[in-house]
């Protein structure tokens, strides 16, 4: 019963609350300042600075011209989270879903996949002993497996309901269960994966976006906008903003999804070969050649 609870306790419902704890934490960093520029640290009235492939006449009357603007000028950009997130266009709040997603579903696969939950080790170490010193029958032994209801238990308590049976029938439950296991422990990658391939497009479209809205910017210049130098910058920041976004997201995401798959392929490869032990323990062949080997003994 205790073993059932805390399985419970640390199933789903801590994932989500752990996850959103994670997932908020940036949060805290919407109203720090990132830091600001030092005074005059990109002079606009100095040719040297801004514009370094102008012209050489271009250059010499730039240098005559007196400096516009007060002293201490400083470059707008992005100081906070909460800047750059508006920076980055709509596109921003997917690319956010998807890493609050991430991080949920991480931080579960992280726990439900541990190797003490799905092949408890003192528990398969007794109950193969037991069944090689003849301790238990089938009635035992399917008590035991409900008792830790891990998923080898089900693997073994599979095999352990064709007590008697031959070895071909016995093996195909053992590898009926545990292709059901192998499914259930595949359980959200689809969705980690997913998270891996939309965020990198997420971030594309974008970047398609932010170019669009630059270029349309450039032809705006005929139209006697003020500075349309300021819209170009805003279009292509909000290009590369949403792509970083979209890259940081999907990264770990692809780095998740091939460690939980690798880590998957090792459960099932060992529940396998485990499940296997116990066909050759309780198999009908298995029973006759161990009445063989007893009779043997009593003679000798």
């Amino acid at each position: 019963m205790k073993t059932r609870l805390s399985q419970r306790l640390t199933r789903f419902p801590a994932a989500w609350a752990c996850g959103l704890l994670l997932a908020i934490l940036p949060c805290l960093a919407f109203g720090q300042d990132f830091g600001t520029l030092p005074e005059n640290a990109f002079d606009t009235s100095d040719p040297a600075v801004m514009t370094p492939a102008v012209d050489a006449a271009e250059q010499t009357q730039a240098t005559a011209q007196p400096a516009q603007g007060s002293a201490d000028q400083q470059l707008v950009v992005p100081r906070r989270l909460t800047d750059i997130v508006k920076s980055g266009g709509p596109l921003m709040i997917p690319i956010g879903i998807c890493s609050f997603i991430l991080v949920v579903f991480v931080f579960e696969r992280f726990i439900s996949l541990r190797k003490g939950r799905i092949i408890p080790g003192p528990f398969t170490k007794r109950f193969l002993e037991q069944l090689r010193e003849g301790e238990l029958n089938q009635d035992v032994a399917v008590t035991l497996c409900d008792r830790n209801n891990s998923a080898m238990a089900n693997v073994f308590k599979a095999g352990v309901q064709k007590w008697g049976r031959p070895a071909v029938e016995v093996e195909q439950a053992v590898l009926d269960e545990g292709e059901r296991t192998s499914n259930r422990l595949r359980k959200y990658l689809r969705l980690i994966n997913g998270v891996a391939t939309v965020c990198p497009l997420l971030g594309l479209l974008g970047t398609v976006l932010g170019m669009i809205y630059a270029f349309d910017s450039i032809a705006a210049v005929s139209a006697n906008v003020a500075d349309p130098k300021a819209l170009i910058a805003a279009g292509i920041s909000q290009a590369l903003y949403t792509t970083a976004a979209g890259l940081t997201v999907a990264i770990p995401a692809l780095i998740a999804y091939l460690s939980f798959s690798s880590r998957v392929d090792k459960h099932v490869m060992e529940i396998d070969s485990l499940g296997m032990k116990v066909v050759n323990l309780i198999s009908a062949e298995a029973l006759v050649q161990e009445t063989k080997s007893k009779s043997n003994r009593k003679v000798a």
